[in-house]
């Protein structure tokens, strides 16, 4: 019966024993599949363009000039530059921001990989801790700033009941501690977001994959280290870049904290950029400061980006 014959489509020509042509994919006429115009992404540019590239742009201009925020700017070339870079807080400020950056990579990248593939999984009541844990992620910076220096006050808070933990109780009279108090806190707080990451990102890993181990005897501890790590490689570059960016731009916990004391033990760039403008009145300097800042983040981004092999990631499944 006809019905029962199947076409040949095969190009006029075509050896009988060749396959056939695959059938040419037909192109999206409006239907709302595929990529997008580029018209989608303009109010993302206006947006970036108007309150980051333009005071970005006025930063720099102001750089080389001299301001005290009332009379009109006065162009002064690299005198600001100069002025900067002989001045040993300005060193101290970067070295301090970069420890603490270090620091806080550390402390933070294991713990919140480690909670963020526990939280991924299906124990039992994970869901309850998991939402308790998130809290401090909901509170301003300046929140919890506020929260832990009431609570570490050398005067009324926990250290002056338990001085055989704390010693005199004066957690912000040194250096060390004043640093241990701005990485616990900032730990305490911006865990929470990494974790987040992980667990969706470790939530997207295929199962097959731990099924497959499972078979081959492979323990949690192998299965870990074999599939999990390299599986969230993408996400722990993004995680350690938000870090660093986020490290070298801190600004209120320290403010609030330790006011960049005792001295200027504690008194990172972006402190230092407040006290120059705010303080002292000198905006050109502090824009200095600020462009610096910019700079260094961006370099440090793009070194991280390079060595880690993440700008050669093409495939669209984590890790892959």
């Amino acid at each position: 019966m006809t019905s029962d014959l199947i076409t040949d489509r095969r190009p006029a020509g075509a050896h009988a024993g060749a396959p056939a042509a695959p059938p040419r994919p037909r192109k999206d006429h409006g239907t709302g599949v595929g990529r997008p115009g580029v018209g989608w992404a303009v109010p993302a540019a206006v947006f970036f363009g108007l309150f980051a590239l333009v005071p970005l742009v006025l930063v720099a201009v102001l750089s080389f000039a001299s301001w005290n925020g009332l009379t009109d700017p006065e162009f002064v070339g690299l005198d600001n530059w100069r002025k900067l870079f002989a001045d040993p807080v300005l060193l101290k400020s970067l070295w301090l921001s970069v420890l603490l950056t270090v620091l806080g990579v550390v402390v933070q990248t294991p713990l919140s990989l480690l909670l963020g593939v526990w939280a991924a999984g299906h124990q039992r009541n994970r869901a309850v801790l998991s939402a308790i844990y998130f809290v401090p992620l909901l509170l301003s910076a300046a929140a919890v700033s506020v929260l832990w220096r009431a609570v570490l006050d050398p005067n009324f808070g926990v250290p002056s009941q338990a001085t055989w933990l704390f010693g005199d109780g004066n957690l912000f009279g040194h250096q060390s501690t004043a640093i241990g108090v701005l990485v616990f806190v900032s730990t305490w707080q911006f865990t929470p977001l990494h974790t987040l990451i992980y667990q969706g990102a470790a939530r997207a890993i295929p199962p097959v994959l731990y099924q497959a181990a499972q078979i081959d005897g492979a323990g949690t501890v192998r299965q870990f280290f074999s599939i999990t790590l390299p599986q969230l490689r993408n996400s722990i570059i993004t995680s350690m870049i938000l870090m660093v960016v986020g490290g070298l731009t801190t600004f209120d916990t320290v403010l609030i904290l330790t006011q960049g004391g005792p001295g200027t033990d504690t008194t990172i760039s972006a402190y230092y950029m407040y006290q120059k403008a705010f303080k002292s009145f000198d905006y050109g300097s502090a824009s200095a400061v600020g462009l610096l800042l910019v700079l260094v983040a961006t370099i440090v981004s793009l070194v991280m980006v390079r060595l880690s092999g993440y700008d050669k990631m093409r495939s669209q499944m984590e890790g892959l």
